[in-house]
């Protein structure tokens, strides 16, 4: 069934009235009156709706029912990763958003081998949150999980803080295992994962983390890229949490 988010949508009366890019892509999916569909109000709710006319400008449909969103996890996880290269970016904020993050920051660590330009963040931002968009209506959630940037790792730090739980992936030394950190935390509300560039964490860094009393984690040993170890991450909080059930 067609999703959409309600930007540009106005809900009165159980009638949804749609404009601009959502009522274009009503006209690009050729749907007809009486077809059903999602409208989103990106706070978790749905509302099922049935279409009664379309143009290139509006659309209107029908409220059918109201619902709270399935697809919404019980934990609120931000996932934060040291900047990537290339266009791993695109994967990792697909396959987060997949998985249930509530939010997903890209950060400059150490060992960044990609750099972003002041002049160019502003459109990546954009870029990204397109994204983000795109996954959150394919994969049938209730939000649209918001992509950011932190300027450095104290930022990222500063952000877990405030979390119920925050992880630190990290690939060598002295870690916790995920199962018993995950074990002992089930009934967590909000998580932090924290994972670094290609080139991982420096040991400065995870010392860091050790200090703020967070728990740097092994993901057993394999070491994965990456645009991998976020996503593995999150899989096995949404797990632990009753939230792939």
């Amino acid at each position: 069934m067609p999703r959409f988010f309600m930007a540009g949508t106005n809900i009165l009366g159980g009638t949804a009235i749609m404009t601009g890019r959502d009522a274009q892509h009503v006209q690009v999916l050729r749907m007809r009156p009486g077809e059903d569909m999602i409208i989103c109000d990106g706070q978790g709710t749905d509302y099922k709706c049935r279409l009664i006319r379309s143009d290139k400008e509006e659309a209107e449909a029908e409220v059918i029912e109201v619902v709270k969103c399935p697809a919404e996890p019980t934990v609120k996880v931000t996932v934060m990763c040291g900047l990537p290269k290339g266009d791993k970016t695109d994967y990792i904020i697909q396959k987060c958003v997949e998985a249930g993050a509530q939010e997903i920051v890209f950060f400059d660590s150490d060992r960044c081998v990609a750099k972003t330009k002041k002049d160019k963040e502003d459109k990546k931002l954009e870029r990204w949150n397109r994204i983000s968009e795109e996954a959150a209506k394919q994969s049938g959630r209730g939000i649209i999980p918001q992509v950011s940037w932190a300027e450095d790792l104290g930022e990222v730090f500063n952000i877990a803080l405030h979390r119920d739980l925050a992880l630190f992936m990290y690939e060598t030394g002295e870690r916790e295992g995920m199962d018993a950190v995950l074990s002992a935390n089930k009934d967590i509300k909000t998580a932090a994962i924290i994972t670094g560039p290609e080139g991982g964490f420096a040991e400065f860094e995870a010392e860091l983390a050790r200090k703020l009393k967070f728990h740097v984690c092994s993901m057993g040993e394999r070491i994965l890229r990456c645009e991998t170890a976020p996503v593995v991450a999150l899989t096995a909080v949404m797990y632990a949490t009753g939230n792939l059930g």
